[in-house]
């Protein structure tokens, strides 16, 4: 009988997060009621349970009783941990099964009511690249979050984040798409702002929030022209009937400028340093690994739809990824501080993927979308590795003494590979695979992107493109000198004093290291993902 079950089993994969998230919190408040009847505290007039930072809540009751100590809390919250880490085990198996129905028989429609969802090459990718950067995030923040505060929402919200960006992927009308992109705009909001004792954060979130909701809201206008001009707001059906008109190309534009502040596009990128230098590390790595992706899928699916209204879609990706790189890498230069670096090179990042896609777009070529998309796969690996392995430096130097308020400096690097040569490994590997150096993945997807450009034998095309390549020659600018900072001989004090790593933080350094080097020695691994998703583009845009 699971065969006849599969065509609709990638639904599952957006149903058991949602379902499953007031489960995890509820397990999370439960827990300290847990933790007060192990320890023998029930009945009792105030039982204090202290959190990871210092908060405590109270449960009344007649008697008097002790305080319970903060490993007890500890182990029981850790049930919050077990109840995420076996809901995202639940998707990926509900994500094996559609991906080998997928690849067998192709695509995969359902429709319920109004709501259109298809499961396409974009879906196949997007929900890959979710699915393995919340799990390796999820072990990554056992040790780190442990006994937090908010550690139950903190899980609940990781898993509702990685069903809104499956099912953002999976949408194939506007209003649904709109949907699942707003419950990925909350759930990150929440999250961004994890310590929200500290103001820091709380600047971040209103920075990230009053952009995100003024995009949000082009967005819905950009929808409201697309259904008053076509009556139907299914994608497919859009394409059939859109035609150039001004309200079209508005829309278009409304979706380019709404779309483009979570994708970080040039000057609507001013929200993101703050929000990934001040979020969680393993929240960072979701925000700059994924979600940004997502919200580029989001804007390629609804520009897709209108690609009749105008052949200039493919020439203002390219515009818009050149202007990105520029500014981005010229950003990252003169940070000191190491997440705040990453962020603006996610910037620039970003920069490759719209040229390819560009590319790929304005001159009916499926390699230039398949370098694209490719390097969209390659960025969230390493860019994810980059932030889990400063987070994993971070907890070590201040986090594990209960400092959350401290910002990992490249200074604060010095001689870290003697004290901690895996993780300072993982983070030289992630940076110099960014900046494009062989055999790493980075420099591969670069290297498809620019074979693909000069292919076109378009001089414009080949001139972006040598810009592209002399800004990949920038960003080893401010890479190099962190990597060197993490080799020299002289520890900082910082590392002097640091603690010990635990071993679920290694974990994920360990698998994702291990991916960047392997597709960039053999990129064909990824062939099942980006071939599907390049192919499913240039369908949609019509080639």
């Amino acid at each position: 009988m699971i065969p006849t079950l599969i065509p609709a089993l990638f639904v599952w994969l957006m149903v058991i997060p949602l379902a499953a998230a007031p489960f995890i919190y509820l397990v999370g408040r439960l827990s300290y009621v847990f933790a007060a009847w192990q320890a023998g505290a029930l009945p009792q007039q105030s039982l204090r349970l202290r959190g990871g930072n210092g908060h405590s809540a109270s449960i009344h009751s007649p008697m008097k009783s002790p305080t319970i100590n903060d490993d007890a809390v500890k182990r029981d919250i850790n049930y919050v941990y077990m109840s995420a880490v076996i809901t995202l085990a639940v998707m990926w198996i509900a994500f094996i099964f559609t991906a080998r129905e997928f690849i067998a028989e192709g695509a995969i429609n359902v429709t319920v009511g109004m709501v259109v969802l298809r499961f396409d090459g974009l879906s196949l990718l997007v929900s890959a690249l979710a699915l393995s950067l919340s799990t390796l995030v999820t072990l990554f923040s056992d040790p780190v979050i442990a006994g937090e505060v908010g550690e139950e929402k903190y899980y609940a919200l990781l898993v509702i984040l990685t069903g809104a960006m499956i099912g953002l992927a999976c949408a194939g009308d506007l209003f649904n798409l709109w949907i699942w992109f707003e419950l990925m705009a909350v759930s990150s909001y929440f999250l961004v702002a994890f310590y929200r004792a500290q103001r820091a954060p709380l600047e971040a979130l209103v920075k990230y929030l009053v952009q995100s909701a003024t995009g949000s809201a082009l967005i819905l206008f950009g929808i409201a022209l697309v259904l008053a001009q076509t009556g139907t707001l299914t994608l497919d059906r859009i394409e059939e009937v859109s035609s150039t008109s001004i309200a079209l190309l508005a829309a278009g534009a409304l979706f380019i400028v709404g779309f483009g502040v979570k994708v970080a596009l040039v000057p609507m990128h001013t929200w993101l340093p703050d929000a990934h230098a001040h979020a969680p590390s393993g929240i960072s790595a979701m925000l700059s690994g994924v979600v940004i992706e997502t919200g580029l899928v989001a804007l390629l699916r609804t520009l897709a739809a209108l690609s009749g209204v105008t052949l200039a879609w493919g020439t203002l990706l390219m515009s818009c990824g050149v202007v990105n790189m520029c500014v981005g890498n010229l950003l990252a230069i003169r940070q000191t501080q190491v997440k705040r670096l990453l962020a603006f090179s996610s910037i620039a990042q970003i920069g490759y993927m719209l040229l390819g896609l560009g590319i790929g777009i304005s001159a009916g070529q499926i390699d230039g979308v398949q370098g694209g998309v490719f390097h969209l796969l390659t960025h969230g690996l390493m860019k994810g590795l980059a932030f889990l392995a400063a987070g994993a430096l971070l907890y070590a130097l201040y986090s594990s003494r209960g400092d959350h308020s401290s910002t990992l400096t490249i200074n604060d690097l010095s001689g870290a590979t003697r004290r901690y040569p895996l993780t300072a490994f993982a983070l030289s590997i992630a940076v110099l695979g960014l900046g494009g150096l062989p055999p790493l993945a980075g420099f591969m997807s670069k290297w498809q992107i620019f074979s693909a450009g000069f292919m076109t034998q378009n001089p414009l095309i080949a001139v972006l493109v040598i810009v592209a390549a002399f800004n990949s020659v920038i960003s080893l600018t401010y890479y190099a000198p962190l990597v060197n900072v993490l080799y020299r001989r002289q520890e900082s004090s910082q590392v002097k004093q640091g603690q010990t790593m635990p071993v679920l933080i290694r974990i994920p350094l360990v698998v994702l290291s291990t991916a960047v080097i392997g597709i960039g020695i053999y990129p064909p691994l990824l062939n099942w993902l980006t071939g599907p998703a390049a192919t499913a583009l240039m369908t949609a845009f019509s080639h």
